[in-house]
């Protein structure tokens, strides 16, 4: 089953906590501070590979979770930094912010790489805290917390050429002809599930042809198959209209060439400008004749460049080749833009926001730094309560409780740790 479109959520690994720890030795009376810091959480990141060309994998998975970072140890050993999860997409995916639906990568080249949630960092150790007036200090630093953000992956494929054309007209047969491609060919409707890429080699260059699945009238508008697929065209740079002009089946050409165009300006009308060669199909055949020179001159009269092949016995396909190779030369690559800023991630953890609510009389605080600070935080040590008194200051959280109309009495409440305020 072929998928293009996936919602996912990932979250990378939490750090570390630091470690309270001191030197015990034989004869060392009083060994110093040496508890390690912890380990770095492992980061989220996505991998590009030309091994998978659908997002089938991600329909039932839909949460990735890096692993965490180890606590620090004594005798200032560090943590074990956390493995970073690497999650393999198809090249071609464009990944999204779903709060902000920004594009944030484009995952076009094999093997690129994109953090989409960094590890957090591990908490200091005491042995940090260390120093000519604070000799024992008894506390240590959590560990950041991972980031955990949700994510949409959609594929659009990479190709310079794309093949247009209403069902069963010859483009799996035409793509297997002139490429390496070998994409499954039937006398019936709809062989093509899913996009087919080959690479057509010109001896002195290659370019890469997409066989999209047959659009009939109403894609745009979501019926059938087309819908699903008329994005893929959009990431290539020129189109070939294979057009059935054989009328074996009992279809107009011409009708089925402007029934195309019209989905596509419907989808959208930058599609619809896309430059677009005329590939009239089924030369072979004894009724392509009765039906090419019309076709051929009302085309032309209409700007196109039209050719006459025969996807089957590759007549008139090398022509077609070196012309669609000719204009490829003149059309300059379209860089998708890309918005990407990290301060989504922190958004994402509301790091720097501290919040001050009022409940039945108790100011609550919360925020992920005021959450980091009281695992930092030795109650019963009175360096470490110093150090807490400091750091609400520092933090802005003092400030925060006064907008709120905390004062002297008041009970502040930080994630389970509850103190009067004393201003």
């Amino acid at each position: 089953m072929f998928i293009d479109i996936a919602k996912i959520t990932v979250k990378s690994g939490e750090g570390g906590h630091g470690s309270v720890s001191f030197h015990r030795e034989k004869y060392v009376a009083a060994g110093g501070p040496d508890g390690g810091d912890g380990g770095r959480g492992g980061s989220v990141i996505l991998v590009a590979t030309r091994e998978k060309n659908t997002l089938y994998d991600f329909k039932y998975h839909k949460k990735y979770i890096a692993e965490d970072g180890q606590k620090g140890r004594a005798a200032k050993s560090s943590g074990k930094h956390g493995a970073d999860l690497l999650i393999d997409v198809p090249v071609g995916t464009i990944v999204k912010d779903q709060v902000s639906d920004k594009i944030i990568a484009d995952l076009k080249e094999e093997g690129q790489q994109f953090v989409v949630a960094k590890g957090g960092n591990g908490g200091f150790g005491n042995a940090r805290f260390a120093s000519a007036t604070r000799q024992a200090p008894k506390f240590a630093k959590s560990g950041i917390p991972g980031i955990e953000r949700a994510i949409v992956l959609e594929l659009k494929l990479i190709a310079d050429v794309g093949l247009l054309g209403f069902p069963n007209v010859g483009k799996s047969t035409f793509l297997s002809m002139v490429s390496d491609a070998r994409p499954k060919i039937a006398n019936y409707h709809f062989t093509t599930l899913s996009p087919n890429l080959g690479v057509v080699n010109m001896g002195y260059d290659s370019f890469v042809v997409a066989d999209i699945p047959g659009i009939i009238e109403g894609a745009s508008e979501g019926v059938g198959l087309g819908h699903e697929f008329l994005r893929h065209i959009e990431r290539t740079r020129l189109l070939i209209h294979i057009v059935d002009v054989s009328g074996i089946e009992g279809r107009d050409p011409l009708e089925d060439f402007h029934a195309i165009n019209k989905e596509l300006s419907q989808y959208s009308s930058k599609l619809a400008e896309k430059p677009q060669i005329v590939a009239a199909n089924k030369a072979d055949i004894p009724s392509f004749n009765d039906n090419f020179e019309n076709f051929k001159e009302t085309l032309e009269a209409l700007g196109h460049t039209v050719f006459a092949i025969s996807a089957a016995t590759k007549q008139g396909v090398s022509e077609l080749l070196n012309y669609s190779f000719e204009q490829l030369s003149k059309i300059p690559i379209e860089e998708i833009e890309i918005d990407y800023d990290e301060s989504v991630e922190i958004a994402g953890l509301e790091e720097e926001k501290i919040a001050v609510t009022v409940e039945d009389g108790v100011f609550v605080v919360e925020g992920n730094k005021a959450h980091r600070l009281i695992g930092s935080v030795n109650f019963d040590d009175y360096e470490s309560l110093q150090y807490f008194q400091r750091a609400l200051r520092k933090m802005g959280i003092i400030d925060a409780l006064k907008n709120a109309g905390a004062g002297d009495g008041s009970v502040v409440n930080i994630y389970g740790v509850e103190f009067e305020y004393t201003d």
